[in-house]
């Protein structure tokens, strides 16, 4: 099978490598532009970029889809199928039909539930118990096309999107050779999907970290895990942001004040929410390091009574 690969981010790259090592044949690699990146803005290539380098592929980095030189590109290589994983732009149409057979895409979601550019953050935020992959034959509608093969996987307690995210990359690069394997052995039945029990996973934005300490303990400690390592859960303490890292849930049956830090003690602190409290063993201040609650205790005063959640316009901060 010969097979063009559309992919940028890491959790792409476990993909490529397996696509590659196989039997099939990696025509060429499509990915981002390069891009300004980090606190000091250097041009870094995707990571797909940097694994294609490593192999030598031929790669391509558009920086619209919709210009002629796509298609000129890849109408040439004469490509079986087009192989999208984590890519980062929507195909167009015209696009999509370019391969002799069809295009296929691997998503982080037990689609059609959780479409859209940040399935596994949403999950672990909404608190599912399981999530998964699923392959498609792509259309021209966002994660919307007939599937091909699903496995659904378990968000273990200490889950976050950043360890869920690295089984999920590997556990699909395996799906993906299983569904290229099927297409080649004329064994795949496509599945529409139910548009009825569709939901949505939109892009992140800075404020679904700000932290409501209305919510209950469970839900703002899913924030925690759910939203690394940007835009991060955070909070304000002295009219600073302040991100919590790490944190647990800890029983509190007082009368709820939410924000109130308590139960201080020497590893960790305690912040009410609206039911039982959140526990924070890792944090940082705005201009500061990232560090244990240790760590910053020593540097900074906290005292039981204390209130975090003033709400000024929220800085940045670089994880």
């Amino acid at each position: 099978m010969k097979i063009v690969f559309f992919g940028s981010s890491e959790f792409a790259v476990p993909s490529l490598e397996r696509l590659f090592e196989s039997s099939h044949e990696v025509l060429a690699v499509v990915t981002q532009p390069d891009r300004e990146k980090g606190r000091h803005l250097k041009v870094q290539a995707t990571p797909v970029k940097q694994k294609a380098l490593e192999k030598r592929l031929k790669i391509f980095q558009p920086e619209n889809l919709k210009s002629p030189e796509i298609r000129e590109f890849l109408s040439p290589l004469s490509a079986d199928l087009f192989v999208v994983v984590a890519f980062g732009q929507i195909l167009p149409s015209d696009i999509l039909k370019i391969p002799k057979l069809y295009s296929i895409n691997l998503h982080a979601s037990l689609l059609p539930k959780y479409r859209g550019a940040a399935p596994i953050n949403r999950a672990i935020v909404k608190g599912e118990a399981k999530t998964g992959l699923t392959v498609i034959r792509m259309n021209e509608k966002m994660d919307a096309g007939d599937i091909m093969l699903k496995r659904s996987v378990e968000i273990e307690t200490e889950d976050t999107s950043e360890t869920l995210r690295q089984r999920l990359s590997q556990l699909g690069a395996i799906l993906l050779l299983d569904a290229v394997r099927f297409i080649t052995e004329d064994r795949i039945k496509f599945i529409k999907q139910n548009e009825r029990q569709a939901s949505f996973a939109p892009p992140l934005k800075k404020e679904d970290g700000l932290i409501d300490w209305q919510k209950s303990a469970h839900e703002v400690n899913n924030m925690v895990r759910g939203l690394l390592p940007w835009p991060s859960a955070y909070t304000f303490l002295d009219n600073k942001v302040l991100k919590i890292w790490k944190s647990a849930t800890a029983s509190y049956y007082d009368k709820p004040e939410p924000g109130k830090i308590v139960d201080i003690q020497k590893e960790s602190f305690s912040v009410v929410c609206a039911k039982d409290a959140l526990l924070v063993s890792e944090l940082q201040l705005e201009g500061g390091k990232r560090m244990d609650a240790a760590s910053f205790m020593r540097g900074h005063k906290l005292e039981n009574g204390i209130f975090l959640g003033k709400t000024p316009p929220p800085p940045s901060i670089n994880p």
